[in-house]
């Protein structure tokens, strides 16, 4: 009887030790792991100006990727692109496939699931692409029954724009290209975003709407969404990075280079500054 009870014994210490060195693995920190890797892993979204990829190159551009380029370079690492959407990009954080998505809302929702740096990446107002018309002036204004809005489902924007049009019909869409497709082809009077993101889609469809900043205005910051993890050195540091990019001017000059590039004069786009939307 002694022997099956040492057994039973030495397995169930082996097991245990496994299970110790397993959880060990799991709570490795994001900051240990890109100093192993020398890798730091970002959340990129196809949309534009918030990140763009080049169908003919695969190469990354917009202020995801450039702040993403900003903290490798600061780091000594190298920037990696894992391309998500608006509606993953959370859930895309909580199973590990990328170390930030920069470009999302610090809203008391997400804030259960995802951790976020203190400081504001840009700031933005929020806007429709109408039909020229449309009147869009007011929030009241598009307050009808008679209006059909299209805005990319899981944003902060649908949700603030779900709050003041309670009247319009929605038609919410898995992806921010589906979104502007329903404007274009006449299935949507307006569609709600960031005055930035607007903007170049108008622009890509020739003008064909008028991108307006309803009254009120509703201002919004965007941030950068990271894990919850209990070691705070990478929540932290990104703190520093955000005040010290954004007030030494770094993400203006990564937004109006990427406008340049994409054949947009800076000083016809909206600012990206608090300032600018005051």
């Amino acid at each position: 009887m002694k022997i099956p009870f040492l057994s039973a014994l030495m397995a169930a210490a082996v097991a245990l030790a496994f299970s110790s060195l397993a959880t060990v693995a799991q709570e490795r920190s994001t900051w240990d792991k890109i100093q192993e890797t020398q890798v730091v892993r970002v959340g990129c979204i196809n949309a534009e100006p918030w990140g763009f990829k080049d169908p003919a190159t695969g190469e990354w551009g917009g202020i995801g990727p450039g702040y993403g380029r900003l903290v490798a370079a600061e780091l000594q690492v190298e920037m990696e692109c894992v391309e998500t959407t608006w509606g993953n990009a959370v859930a895309g954080l909580q199973a590990d496939q990328y170390d930030l998505v920069a470009g999302l809302d610090a809203t008391p929702q997400r804030a259960l699931a995802i951790d976020f740096p203190a400081g504001a990446l840009v700031y933005y107002a929020v806007a429709v692409l109408a039909r020229k018309d449309i009147d869009a002036s007011t929030w009241e204004a598009l307050n009808s029954p008679d209006v059909e809005v299209a805005v990319p489902l899981g944003t902060s924007n649908d949700r603030a724009l779900s709050k003041v049009l309670t009247e319009a019909n929605f038609t919410r869409t898995a992806s921010n290209p589906e979104a502007i497709a329903t404007f274009a082809s006449g299935r949507a009077d307006v569609v709600g975003g960031s005055s930035m993101w607007l903007m170049m889609q108008n622009h890509a469809l020739g003008d064909q709407g008028n991108v307006v900043i309803p009254k009120p205005v509703s201002a919004a910051t965007a941030g950068v969404g990271i894990r919850k993890e209990e070691d705070k050195r990478w929540r932290d540091w990104l703190g520093i990075s955000l005040e010290y990019f954004y007030w030494r001017g770094n993400m203006v000059k990564v937004y109006e280079d990427f406008l340049v590039s994409r054949g947009i004069d800076p000083a016809t786009a909206p600012g990206i500054r608090l300032v600018d939307i005051q």
